[in-house]
């Protein structure tokens, strides 16, 4: 018992402070997911993550909610990193891997990975479903050359998409040996080379990417790939004038392909010509590119910079529901 000065006695209070730990998180961020709170399920995950990293199951579950959102790319990545710290005893991410890949269309990825899996769970929770998934992608074995036809074709879906990742997030030190070695692979696919000299260029090999681009630029003078990386390059030099020259070149260029048509709003955008890229962007047909962070990045700047909040933080959060990496980042309205 505790006297006061007022004579009235009280319990000495002895308060046990709650400090949540990563089931605790984990809880919520399932609870979040069964309601397709997929956004709080991520938060949530992220924190179970963050207070017990070595734990495969939070992982595993963040690798789910990343895949209900379309999010393959990272749902991809943390299943490796899963496979790769238990030594590959967490079987599960096998069948789950396999249902990614089957979604991005890399069927003999995901028939290799569902059978993996099929050959080390036999009582496994996703049987029945990897054993649909096999069904579902049959081939027949007896095409040999086809089969042959579709592991080239797949060899490089695999390589695609695992750049395309890692240029999204920037990491170019990882994207730049696997470009090298596409550079061998498929020496036909010209695309590959631009972006061989975009990563070169910013992981700080600024004379040998603008060089590389030049003499790209000397035997096809109208392309646009190399228009595009110029105007970055110079621009970020501070080579105003050859800047200009690239980025007026390219405001008369209106491609047909979804794909460069993002390029150079983004290109416009990254360089301050944020008028012309706002006219870009609005041409754009944004269900073709939901898995494009620079999509949402870029054109929320964009507009941002153009005196429309509303629509920049519309943009800014669904693109960070569909890439949870973008949450990372400063939204646009702390750009300058």
């Amino acid at each position: 018992m505790q006297q006061l000065d007022n004579g009235v006695q009280r319990l000495d209070e002895k308060i046990i402070p709650f400090i949540p730990d990563g089931d605790f998180y984990f809880t919520k961020g399932a609870e979040a997911f069964q309601k397709d709170k997929f956004e709080t399920a991520i938060k949530w995950l992220r924190k179970a993550i963050e207070a017990e990293p070595k734990n495969p199951l939070y992982q595993c579950q963040m690798s789910i909610v990343y895949t209900e959102i379309g999010a393959y790319h990272a749902a991809n990545q943390l299943l490796n990193d899963v496979l790769e710290a238990t030594n590959e005893q967490y079987t599960d991410c096998y069948y789950l891997l396999a249902n990614n890949y089957a979604h991005l269309g890399l069927l003999n990825e995901a028939k290799k990975y569902a059978k993996i899996y099929l050959d080390h769970s036999a009582g496994g929770d996703f049987r029945s479903d990897a054993e649909h998934l096999m069904d579902l992608m049959h081939i027949d074995e007896e095409e040999g050359s086809n089969d042959w036809q579709f592991d080239e074709e797949d060899e490089l879906l695999i390589y695609q998409e695992t750049i395309f990742r890692h240029m999204e997030d920037s990491e170019w030190r990882k994207a730049i040996p696997l470009l090298e070695e596409m550079l061998v692979l498929f020496p036909e696919h010209k695309s590959i080379k631009h972006d061989y000299t975009y990563a070169l260029f910013f992981s700080g090999h600024t004379r040998d990417a603008i060089n590389m681009e030049l003499e790209t630029l000397a035997e096809e003078p109208d392309s646009l790939n190399s228009h595009t990386n110029l105007t970055m390059f110079y621009y970020e030099s501070g080579r105003i004038k050859d800047y200009e020259r690239h980025i007026n070149a390219l405001s008369n260029v209106y491609p047909m392909h979804e794909q460069q048509k993002l390029r150079i709003a983004v290109t416009f955008a990254r360089t301050g010509a944020f008028k012309w890229a706002h006219a870009r962007f609005k041409q754009l047909a944004k269900w073709k590119l939901k898995n494009h962070k620079t999509y949402f990045k870029w054109y929320s700047i964009t507009a941002f910079q153009l005196g429309e909040p509303s629509k920049a933080l519309a943009l800014w959060k669904e693109g960070c529901k569909r890439h949870p990496q973008l949450a990372e980042e400063e939204g646009p309205w702390k750009r300058q």
